[in-house]
């Protein structure tokens, strides 16, 4: 598989294969990321989080044990699927990453966005694996990413480690909204978990859905919590 819109005798070099990435995961790309805070905003009316070292730890921990972990996971099981062009590996993986959204505000954060990435992609970026998720009813987040970089020969582990910072970034940009951090203080959070977001991609890479595991309750309750919150700035 080639990047889209470049022969083969034209293919771009290894870096500039990668430019996809910073156009579907930047903010501007139209999935609207922007409503949904991942249950943060309920961790902050609760008290959970109130500066940057908490932030940082909740994170830590959702990389480590929590969805964000989950999430890598099941993108590169889709990537795999799409390379290997199993279109029903792919649909299972899909399906599978839905059923693990633990809460109705999740599973609409993850579909929601999911559903607006393939509209937007097929219509600039179109590719197989995206063409075959367009019938489902419903699309992960996760799998839709992943489809895309997978149908474009985009490397796994870069693919992995931009949906992963994108997650994290999106998370800061929520709390920062909310007021218990600043600009500064999110920037230097993003910073410090550099080295985490990169192996969790090293892990989730090598990973099968046999690895899959989540262990992180405080935020599974806050994203439940949020479904019920009198005052809300996001949808979950």
């Amino acid at each position: 598989m080639t990047v889209s819109g470049f022969p083969p005798s034209e293919a771009p070099d290894a870096d500039a294969t990668l430019l996809p990435l910073m156009l579907w995961l930047s903010p501007a790309f139209p999935v609207g990321s922007f409503a949904y805070s991942q249950g943060l905003e309920w961790a902050v009316e609760s008290g959970d989080i109130q500066d940057a070292r908490s932030l940082g730890g909740w994170l830590v921990e959702l990389l480590t044990y929590g969805a964000l972990r989950a999430d890598a996971l099941l993108f590169a099981e889709c990537f795999r699927a799409g390379v290997a062009e199993d279109w029903e590996a792919l649909a299972e993986a899909n399906v599978f990453a839905i059923a693990l959204a633990n809460s109705a505000e999740r599973r609409l954060e993850t579909t929601a966005q999911g559903a607006a990435f393939v509209l937007a992609a097929r219509a600039a970026w179109d590719c197989e694996p995206l063409r075959q998720l367009s019938p489902e009813a419903r699309v992960a987040y996760p799998a839709a990413v992943a489809a895309a970089a997978a149908g474009h020969g985009l490397p796994l582990e870069a693919s992995l480690q931009a949906f992963i910072l994108a997650q994290i970034a999106a998370a800061v940009s929520a709390v920062v909204r909310l007021g218990p951090i600043g600009q500064t203080d999110g920037q230097k959070i993003q910073a410090t978990l550099i080295p985490r977001i990169r192996a969790l991609a090293r892990e989730a890479g090598g990973s099968s859905l046999t690895d899959l595991g989540s262990c992180a309750f405080r935020s599974d309750i806050a994203a439940m919590r949020h479904e019920t919150q009198y005052s809300r700035l996001f949808r979950s």
